[in-house]
């Protein structure tokens, strides 16, 4: 009997523990992807393997074939990389309008980075704490912006701090860090940044690298004074005692085409002495900026007050026609009032699309620089527009690319779809580099661009846990394919999604599905090294 007893216990034990092990295997992996090539982020060789999820988080990268999984993907003929992260975004012109920040989701971006050239919302906690409230579909994240630093504490005047305001300014940047910043991001070429002497950044900048920051700089000058700029640069991050970055690095007019052999000569010699130099770049020969950018800095001393009394005074206003004209032919123009298209005015939408040229003959005058800098003058003074400049050359945008130094981000903006005439950017970056750049002109393996996008941007700015597809990193994922992955946003026609990408998934969840946008908003806030 009691042996009986022991073989009656012993099965009922086996099935008890299969039941539970059964259990325990149906809910083992919440998503496993199938039959892609693994394309890592780190720059590594691809390779077939099965990547799988649970929770959150990667839980493995393998063989998973007789694995239970509550979804299973089939991937095959596609690559499945980590989701790629925009080190320079404007989503903050956009997360509360457009939360699924659809534009980068069809390209593959699971993290936008915000706060670039100088300008953040300040303080940044309450910011922050906004975007942690609102659904969203993608992770943020956010610089300090050392222009908005400044015009809290000296204003927009046009003159050097004082000892008091630099201490004053050095509080801010510190609490910015703990607010949970990633550095500092310095815009010389815009006001009150441009007004800043260096060795004032430095001061700050000693703060950010303390706290394990880094320094991104949308620098002083990208035409005739590149090089000076690109050493301006280099300057604050080997005195400042941090890492630093030069963002959306482009060589811009046509007199100064060719430069880029200068100015990565400059950074390769600057790391050989060690200082921790690194390039972000877009893949346009066009950039974007508000319609300022044509003006001489000290005409925007003092804001929109200033600038109309400037205006109205006619020696003031024939020199800034005259610096105007030269920016459009020798500058941001290209030697073209036709290079300078307007993207969006507050104060009349029907101007986005056209050029200054157009604009001059829409009034009947000729797309002359002296017509076209009359009209610049009278955009400014009503208010400022956004405008899109032509004056970049596809060699120096190739060369740059090529550098091992250079990572990708897109300079863009969270556009509601339809309006006004955002620059390509905001919808094509990342998948321009990996259909032009990548599958059409080799100009880098896949491999590499993909790294370029995801492992080397989270390198740079600490985030140790995304980047890489590994196990135990955070399940940022995208799944696209390589032969079909496209940008297909023009100058004209910019709002048009790009194609290619399957399947996104952020923080574990499915953001996009089969090519279509899901309900989930899994999105989270990313906090600096500061943060407590």
């Amino acid at each position: 009997m009691q042996a009986l007893a022991r073989m009656h216990f012993m099965r009922f034990g086996l099935v008890a523990v299969s039941l539970f092990s059964s259990l325990l295997l149906a809910q083992e992996f919440d998503i496993v992807i199938t039959g892609a090539k693994v394309i890592d982020g780190s720059g590594s060789p691809w390779f077939y393997a099965d990547v799988a999820i649970r929770g959150d988080t990667i839980a493995g990268i393998g063989s998973y074939a007789n694995r239970a999984a509550a979804v299973r993907i089939d991937a095959r003929g596609m690559a499945v990389a980590p989701g790629f992260i925009d080190i320079h975004s404007h989503g903050r012109r956009g997360i509360f309008d457009v939360p699924t920040a659809e534009n980068y989701l069809r390209e593959g971006v699971t993290t936008i980075v915000e706060g670039p050239d100088g300008s953040s919302p300040l303080p940044l906690a309450p910011f922050l704490e906004r975007v942690a409230k609102t659904p969203i579909s993608v992770n943020f994240a956010t610089f300090a912006g050392q222009g908005t630093i400044r015009e809290q504490v000296v204003g927009l005047a046009n003159r050097k701090a004082t000892p008091e305001e630099i201490e004053k300014m050095k509080t801010l940047a510190e609490q910015a860090m703990r607010d949970g910043a990633f550095g500092l991001s310095t815009g010389l070429f815009y006001v009150p940044g441009n007004y800043t002497p260096t060795e004032e950044v430095i001061e700050l900048a000693k703060v950010v690298g303390r706290m394990g920051g880094i320094h991104i700089s949308h620098m002083r000058e990208e035409a005739g004074h590149v090089l000076d700029s690109v050493r301006e640069t280099i300057r604050i991050g080997e005195e400042g005692g941090l890492p630093t970055q030069i963002t959306h690095h482009k060589i811009i007019g046509k007199s100064n085409w060719g430069r880029s052999v200068e100015t990565l000569k400059l950074v390769e010699e600057a790391r050989a002495r060690g200082v921790d130099v690194t390039i972000d770049q877009y893949p346009y020969t066009a950039s974007s900026t508000g319609i300022a950018a044509l003006f001489p800095r000290l005409a925007l001393e003092g804001g929109q007050t200033a600038v109309l009394e400037r205006r109205a005074a006619p020696g003031e206003r024939a020199r800034i026609k005259t610096a105007i004209i030269d920016n459009i032919n020798n500058d941001r123009g290209g030697g073209d009032a036709a290079n300078i298209v307007i993207t969006s005015c507050s104060f009349d939408k029907t101007l986005a699309g056209k050029s200054l040229a157009d604009i001059a003959r829409s009034r009947g005058s000729a797309p002359t620089q002296e017509n076209a800098a009359e009209i610049a003058i009278e955009l400014q003074t009503k208010g400022g527009c956004g405008a899109v400049y032509h004056a970049i050359g596809e060699d120096d945008v190739v060369r740059i690319l090529r550098s091992p130094y250079t990572m990708i981000a897109s300079d863009g903006e969270i556009p509601v779809l339809g309006q006004a005439a955002p620059h390509p950017r905001s919808y094509g970056t990342f998948a321009r580099v990996l259909g032009v750049y990548v599958r059409e002109k080799r100009i880098l393996s896949l491999e590499e661009g993909v790294r370029r996008m995801s492992g080397y941007p989270a390198e740079r700015l600490k985030l140790w846990d995304r980047g890489l597809l590994r196990p135990g990193m955070k399940a940022d994922v995208v799944v696209f394919d390589p032969e079909k992955i496209a940008d297909r946003a023009e100058y004209a026609k910019p709002h048009q999604y790009s194609a290619g990408v399957r399947d996104v998934i952020v923080n574990g969840k499915f953001v996009m599905r089969g090519e279509a946008v899901t309900s989930e908003r899994p999105g989270r806030v990313l906090y600096g090294p500061a943060h407590p």
